[in-house]
């Protein structure tokens, strides 16, 4: 008697938790949007996207604008000045627009996504890994232009509205502030990503860019979100009631088969 109480009073507590993890669950850690200054609430169709951020059209967080705006030199997205140490040079400004669709617009950085507390985003991205290709190419193409920091994140002087090199810095080439590719791709966004040695098409790392067609990221989404422990066998409702109730997902699982 006093055991099948127990087993009401535990698959009644069960029931109460579903509503309660079904909505923490909402969001779908392979095809989601962080929340930031300028994405969508959900993935979705983006059929007319500018530029290099064509390739997201089919399953996009950015919207048509964003797009448009990220090729411009002082955008209203974030008022950055790429020429804060002269012009840009074309095959180097043409990785920064990369990077910045991949932000925007990709629906599959959800294992990398955590919580931020500044003015203009919620969350952010973290070691994201990279391809080494990608990040390779990126610092080879930018080795002869200049800057004068290594965090783009902070610490510019924005009393003009666009970022300015601070005072008591110089301006110096990127082989200098960045002696590496892993120096660059990991420092000049606050770690938002990680080197890798993983090429292309291993499914182990991200392409910051594809040519139009299938995007070869979601595999690679899909392989750390479960190296990561975020998607699993069991359901993520199973996962995380077992979670909220202290006690192991076999066990749970044992008793539910029980009812």
């Amino acid at each position: 008697m006093a055991a099948a109480r127990s087993r009401k009073m535990f698959l009644h507590l069960i029931v109460l938790l579903i509503p309660v993890v079904t909505a923490a669950c909402k969001k779908d850690v392979l095809n989601m949007c962080m929340d930031a200054k300028h994405h969508k609430t959900e993935p979705g169709p983006e059929g007319n996207l500018y530029g290099q951020c064509t390739p997201w059209k089919d399953n996009a967080c950015c919207t048509t604008n964003t797009s448009s705006e990220a090729h411009k030199n002082e955008s209203y997205l974030y008022n950055f000045n790429w020429n804060h140490c002269g012009a840009m040079s074309e095959k180097c400004l043409k990785h920064f627009i990369q990077d910045t669709c991949f932000y925007e617009c990709s629906p599959n950085l959800g294992p990398w996504i955590n919580e931020t507390d500044t003015s203009w985003r919620k969350e952010r991205i973290t070691d994201v890994p990279l391809c080494q290709e990608d990040c390779d190419q990126w610092w080879d193409d930018c080795k002869n232009d200049q800057t004068c920091k290594e965090n783009w994140h902070k610490g510019w002087d924005w009393t003009t509205g666009t970022n300015q090199c601070p005072k008591g810095t110089q301006c110096r080439p990127f082989t200098e502030v960045f002696p590496t590719p892993s120096d660059m791709c990991e420092k000049i966004w606050s770690n938002s990503y990680k080197y890798t040695t993983y090429k292309r098409k291993s499914n182990k790392c991200m392409q910051l860019w594809f040519d139009k067609g299938q995007n070869p990221n979601p595999p690679v989404t899909k392989h750390y979100a479960i190296q990561m422990g975020l998607i699993d066998g069991a359901s993520s409702v199973q996962l995380m009631i077992s979670a909220i109730l202290g006690i192991p997902l076999l066990v749970l699982l044992l008793n539910l088969e029980t009812f």
